[in-house]
């Protein structure tokens, strides 16, 4: 660890390995948040950086901005902030090609810059970590010390909860808003009492897509990760691969990065495995705690009308009812989520930028940006899915 600013009674570090602050320290500072979720813990973060698929050598150079307080017997973590010198823009699901572009054709470098995010992983969490309010306006001050000392252009925060965005927004950051689609446990019983609730056309419609899986003979396995063995994991691999190079794209994680997961957080984890005549054809996993399922990938082998939704929604939204998990996260975008019981819900990121006229130009953008989602939400509200429909409160 590198001291690098001091800030009032803290000490404050850059850290390029969570190895340097130990899981320990780490993960006792994430459980003492709000809105904290399995993809902040130490065993999710490190596994993404010691397997390389988020390192230096892959655009995403650690640098974590940690604030220490000394203690009569020790010296403890007191605030945290995930962050990366990210040297280009992919993996992160909040779009900002357009700003590079911009600042490229008027002779400027956008990159490297500053980024707060889980790597991957479009989920809305925690970003400032900290032990109290105190801690924690400590840290925001101690990321604008780190801006000013630092030649880069721009710093972007990205799913922040709403209540962080706004303590970002009073220090001078750019809010700009989004819409993912969660469905919500309303303590159903099982499946068919969720459906119940739903109009009729998505009623039929979603029983008639499960209907063609299992007339095909496909059966499901839900596996958790206390019970995946290896070859469970090198098959979802297979998958996880497959998906991306039939959408002519190049996986960002390993198989070093899946397997490290498995040993060390297997209770957060929950494979899907499709089989067609007891053979293994497509799987997904999810992630979960007691708050929230969220499904992060899927892939198949072969083609099956309709294999998709049931092995990425409807295996999970069974698995949620029989666990009493209240929300699950069906990942990134996704409007055909809708016929299927998500309701939008908006989301948040950051945004900083050194260069005053492109701050200027890109305030201008991100309001009618703003205008434009909150007319899109409206309009998903009117195309509620179930029969009593209520309103989205943002």
């Amino acid at each position: 660890m590198r001291p690098t600013l001091q800030n009032q009674n803290y000490r404050t570090r850059i850290v390029s390995s969570l190895s340097e602050v130990g899981q320990p320290a780490w993960d006792t500072l994430v459980a003492m948040q709000a809105d904290a979720n399995p993809f902040l813990s130490f065993s999710f973060l490190h596994a993404l950086h010691e397997s390389g698929s988020a390192s230096v050598e892959s655009g995403w150079q650690p640098q974590y901005l940690t604030l220490w307080q000394d203690t009569e017997l020790t010296t403890e973590l007191t605030a945290a902030l995930p962050l990366y010198a990210k040297f280009h823009s992919y993996g992160e699901y909040v779009f900002d090609w357009a700003w590079a572009d911009a600042y490229q054709r008027n002779g400027l470098d956008y990159y490297p810059k500053l980024l707060s995010a889980i790597p991957f992983t479009p989920v809305t969490g925690d970003r400032l970590l900290a032990r109290d309010e105190a801690a924690r306006a400590a840290l925001v001050t101690a990321l604008q010390e780190l801006q000013k000392n630092n030649n880069l252009s721009s710093t972007h925060i990205l799913y922040p909860p709403q209540q962080q965005a706004q303590l970002l927004e009073d220090a001078g950051f750019l809010l700009r808003s989004g819409v993912q689609f969660h469905w919500q446990n309303a303590g159903y019983a099982d499946f068919a009492q969720f459906l119940s609730t739903l109009e009729q056309k998505k009623r039929k419609n979603i029983r008639a897509e499960r209907r063609k899986v299992a007339d095909a003979g496909i059966r499901f396995r839900q596996v958790r990760g206390t019970d995946a063995n290896e070859a469970d994991w090198h098959f979802f691999k297979r998958c996880y691969d497959h998906t991306y190079r039939a959408h002519h794209s190049t996986p960002y994680l390993n198989l070093d990065f899946f397997l490290r997961i498995a040993q060390t957080m297997p209770e957060n984890l929950l494979l899907v495995v499709a089989e067609r005549d007891g053979k293994p054809i497509a799987s997904s996993l999810l992630v979960y705690d007691q708050h929230a399922l969220y499904g992060r990938y899927w892939g198949a082998l072969e083609q099956h009308d309709c294999l998709h939704f049931e092995t990425a929604y409807y295996q999970p939204l069974e698995f949620c009812i029989a666990e009493g998990i209240p929300y699950f996260e069906g990942g990134a975008q996704g409007e055909h989520k809708m016929a299927r019981g998500f309701l939008p819900q908006q989301t948040w990121s950051a945004h900083w930028l050194a260069h005053p006229s492109f701050a200027d130009a890109i305030e201008r953008f991100l309001e009618r940006e703003g205008e434009g989602i909150s007319s899109y939400i409206d309009e998903l509200n009117e195309r509620n899915p179930f029969k009593a429909a209520g309103k989205f409160s943002g």
